[in-house]
């Protein structure tokens, strides 16, 4: 029997009831920051069943799973070995697949076993492009990192479904409220995702270049539109309600090249320089490498819309957390106090209509507070820059 056959192995898969539920926000933001570090359109958190393959988590790809026919998490499974193909088209097998040769025109894949608690291989971790790629031997063992991730929260999941099956009130409040964010973020990102897709499509296709100058704006205002749905949806959270946490030893180096790879190309639109510098020690802490990721991209992301072009920020990392340091338009003493609070948007903001619903601080904060750390943004007042920091260990 193969490995996707193996009846324990099955088990195990149903065991975390993710088939043909709504997806847990933290695996589709685990793929967005895998999407995000390898620059690839599509990423998934995939669980391989019997018949069948189910995206837990996903970024960019169209539909919710598909037949184990035409499926690349199945080999990994089978193998429980990590599968490179850089590409499919050139494959003898791959390349008369269907979703190859049709839509999403897979060319590129690199996936990772994902294993449990108990060492089922439960499916995988992959990055996905329509374009051939090729994959260093860090790029993998990323992978497996990412993977580790994504079994961690799996048990997490798992772990409050059967505590809020039992009566644990706080359980069943983290699950009802991720069942929630889970549907609206599904309803809300799915449409939007499914247009960007065929936009990309656009733009590929040699025979509409006259027309990109209208294809541009459209695609730069879907990504908008995602971010801004993402952002209300964690920033609205109640206040009481915990943030769950993978804590595991972290690189702040790959924190720190997550978020400056998520605001490169708003960056290059507003002709913003990133740069990260080279630590001099130890980088490594324990936290949560999706959470913080999302916290330093926050602080990324407000020091680029903040920034003149031609300016630089500059993200710098150390033993205890990191610094990202702009030289944009500074923050007013006054304001100072309230940059964290939920919807604040500052004098600048709202004068040079500096896009955005004032909820980045305040999502960063948060996150750093379930991580008993701290944010501290510092300013001299306008005009001369700002330094905001994500102290993980204080």
């Amino acid at each position: 029997m193969s490995a996707v056959g193996d009846e324990t192995r099955i088990a195990a898969v149903h065991s975390y009831h993710l088939l043909d539920a709504p997806r847990p926000v933290v695996l589709d933001e685990l793929t967005r920051l895998a999407s995000s570090i390898f620059e690839t359109p599509m990423a998934t958190v995939t669980l391989v069943a019997a018949d069948r393959q189910w995206f837990a988590g996903s970024t960019g790809m169209p539909g919710s799973g598909g037949p184990l026919s035409s499926s690349f998490c199945g080999h990994v499974v089978d193998s429980r070995m990590p599968l490179i193909v850089r590409d499919a088209l050139s494959h003898p097998v791959y390349s008369a697949w269907e979703n190859v040769v049709g839509a999403p025109h897979i060319r590129y894949y690199a996936g990772v076993p994902l294993i449990d608690e108990d060492g089922h291989v439960l499916g995988t971790v992959c990055v996905l492009d329509d374009k051939p790629r090729e994959t260093g031997d860090k790029q993998v063992d990323l992978l497996r990192t990412m993977a580790g991730q994504a079994a961690g929260h799996l048990s997490a999941i798992r772990n409050r479904q059967l505590l809020a099956e039992v009566g644990d009130e706080l359980s069943r409040a983290i699950s009802r409220e991720e069942d929630f964010v889970a549907t609206v973020s599904h309803e809300l990102r799915t449409p939007v995702t499914t247009i960007q897709g065929y936009l990309e499509l656009l733009v590929d296709n040699e025979e509409l270049e006259p027309y990109r100058k209208m294809i541009d704006p459209i695609q730069r205002n879907g990504e908008r539109l995602v971010r801004m749905v993402d952002h209300l949806l964690a920033g609205t959270r109640p206040p009481g309600t915990p943030l769950p946490l993978l804590r595991a030893q972290t690189d702040l180096v790959t924190v720190a090249g997550t978020a400056l790879a998520a605001c490169r190309s708003q960056a290059g639109q507003r002709e913003v320089t990133l740069v990260l510098e080279p630590p001099a020690g130890a980088t490594r802490v324990p936290g949560d490498l999706t959470r913080l990721s999302q916290a330093a991209e926050h602080l990324v992301r407000n020091a680029v819309l903040f920034s003149p072009a031609g300016s630089v920020v500059r993200v710098r990392v150390d033993e205890t957390g990191l610094d990202v340091i702009d030289e944009g338009a500074g923050i007013p003493a006054d304001e100072l106090p309230h940059v964290a609070e939920r919807f604040y948007r500052g004098r600048f903001a709202r004068e040079q209509a500096v896009p955005g619903v004032g909820l980045g601080l305040s999502i960063a904060q948060r996150i750093m507070n379930a991580h008993e750390g701290r944010l501290t943004v510092m300013s001299d007042g306008s005009g001369t820059g700002t330094t905001a920091r994500l102290s993980v260990v204080c």
